[in-house]
């Protein structure tokens, strides 16, 4: 392969999105692929850095100033470690990225979603994944999922989560190539085979 693939995972909080990541990134490396699992936000070096604001910094927090810290840890991401392994010929497989500014932040906090596009351009380069998977749940199953020890972004509150939710379908609705949306209700079990199903059927 010479060139390699970038794949990001997405969906609420809760939807298990980040197990299904694991998951094939363990078949793809047993099939002998060189693979990175890495995040959005708090990648190694910087954006790890970046996160502990994002979740965790107990003071007021604006949303535009939220939304260019996650676009900040996304320029990085891709600079530094996304679009070299890819253009290495390796598989990235991504717990988040522009699709979940556009839902959260767009969608969720209300921020303008044309500018946010604009944005998100300016921070990947105007880099796209090759293949996303949105994981779909209902926003009371996200919230029960999640528990009781909840950090900033989780402790948003069912309105703001089903906002989200409508901003991953529509996501999806007007880029069916790229975001294809699973059945996050499902088991484990049911969701990696929809998972690597597709993996196949697209790439």
């Amino acid at each position: 392969m010479k060139r390699g693939l970038f794949i990001t995972f997405e969906g609420a909080d809760g939807c298990g999105k980040t197990t299904q990541l694991m998951l094939l990134a363990k078949g793809l490396k047993a099939k002998g692929y060189d693979v990175i699992v890495t995040r959005e936000p708090g990648a190694k070096g910087l954006g790890e850095k970046i996160r502990e604001i994002l979740l965790n910094y107990d003071g007021e927090v604006s949303s535009k100033c939220e939304t260019f810290l996650f676009l900040a840890d996304r320029a990085q991401h891709m600079d530094v470690i996304v679009r070299p392994a890819v253009e290495k010929g390796k598989i990235v497989l991504c717990d988040r990225h522009t699709d979940s500014t556009v839902a959260y932040q767009g969608y969720g906090r209300g921020i303008d979603i044309e500018r946010i596009n604009a944005l998100n351009n300016i921070a990947t380069g105007g880099d796209k994944p090759d293949l996303t998977f949105v994981f779909d749940i209902d926003a009371d199953t996200s919230m029960q999922r999640v528990g009781s020890e909840k950090d900033r972004m989780e402790s948003a509150g069912v309105e703001f989560f089903n906002r989200v939710r409508h901003g991953y379908l529509e996501i999806a609705h007007n880029e069916p190539q790229r975001v294809k949306v699973i059945d996050a209700s499902k088991s484990i079990e049911e969701i990696h085979k929809d998972v690597v199903n597709l993996f196949r059927q697209v790439i």
